[in-house]
């Protein structure tokens, strides 16, 4: 049994299209981070923050319980090899798989919020680095190869495509970036996709 905990469009509307590309089953189970009244104290046995996304996976073992996006993004790609979501250990793909999972909650995401925000900031004082040089990155990865660790769709691209559909469609971003709008058009045509965007759009 595999329960998620969501918001709809929030951060956590990344596990969602993942669990879509794993084929799993799973469970939802709503937190309304913006209810009037406040999530209830007893989600916090879950997450200590009372955010999401958060996930509870019942295996032979036990529960196992993972909160922060990027953890649970590369927990359920390892839990579920059978989706080939995922390169092995040994793969010399693994390195950069890792840092472009991690990479959008350590460096992209922040930078977005400082940009949209107009935060003054050093890049040279900012953990997360410059917003120009974030772009760039972006760019130079997705003008080079069709996914964001090469040519083969991977977990990253599941955190990679969400931030761009906000970025682009909601925060009306990166105009002149054709290479992203080009990505964001790949994604949506796969099914997961598909499934995924129809339920945002419910």
């Amino acid at each position: 049994m595999l329960t998620f905990f969501h918001c709809p469009h929030t951060r956590s509307s990344s596990i969602h299209y993942l669990l879509e590309e794993l084929g799993v089953p799973y469970e939802s189970e709503i937190i309304d981070i913006r209810a009037e009244g406040g999530v209830p104290e007893s989600y916090r046995a879950i997450q200590p923050h009372k955010k999401v996304p958060a996930i509870r996976h019942t295996t032979s073992h036990g529960d196992v319980v993972v909160t922060e996006r990027a953890a649970i993004t590369l927990y359920l790609a390892d839990a579920f090899p059978q989706a080939g979501l995922a390169p092995a250990l040994d793969d010399p793909r693994r390195g950069p798989y890792l840092t472009s999972v991690i990479y959008i909650d350590s460096v992209v995401d922040p930078c977005l919020v400082a940009h949209m925000n107009q935060w003054p900031y050093d890049g040279k004082g900012a953990a997360y680095g410059r917003f120009e040089d974030m772009v760039a990155n972006l760019e130079r990865t997705l003008a080079a190869h069709d996914y964001a660790v090469g040519d083969r769709f991977t977990a990253a691209d599941t955190q990679w495509g969400v931030m761009m559909y906000w970025a682009l469609d909601v925060m009306g971003l990166f105009k002149d970036k054709p290479v992203f709008r080009a990505y964001l058009n790949r994604l949506a045509e796969r099914p997961a996709f598909q499934r995924f965007a129809k339920a945002m759009a419910g």
